[in-house]
């Protein structure tokens, strides 16, 4: 018999647990900490959002599959692919700002001593789609 320890559903419960424990030192973390967390989680090439899209995607694949042999409504297929399409789109907008997160998790090179100065920010209205 197989150690279940071992089983992808096991792993998959793990890693859900583990976003768990993330979010909550996300939550209780210094702007450097938050900004170092989400420069990792919001990587393009290795980040955590990269790898949960890779995944939907492999699932879409899956479904695929499985709704071509009539083992999934054809529904399922489609909402998984709009979903891993989705996060492609959301990683992709996101991407955008990645360097300015990172940005605030890194250390000032010179200590500066004027205050900083106010930068204004704009609001940014985006409709849904």
């Amino acid at each position: 018999m197989t150690d279940p320890s071992n089983s992808p559903a096991h792993l998959a419960k793990d890693i859900a647990l583990r976003l768990r424990v993330l979010d909550e030192y996300l939550t209780e973390a210094t702007p450097r900490q938050a900004a170092e967390i989400l420069s990792e989680v919001l990587d393009i090439d290795n980040g955590l959002l990269t790898g949960v899209t890779h995944l939907v995607e492999t699932g879409s694949r899956f479904a695929q599959s499985q709704a071509h042999r009539g083992m999934l409504p054809p529904v399922v297929w489609l909402a998984m692919g709009r979903a891993a399409n989705e996060l492609h789109s959301v990683g992709m907008d996101l991407d955008e700002h990645a360097e300015a997160i990172e940005q605030l998790g890194t250390p000032p090179t010179t200590a500066s001593t004027l205050p900083p100065t106010p930068v204004a920010s704009a609001m940014v209205v985006r409709r849904s789609r």
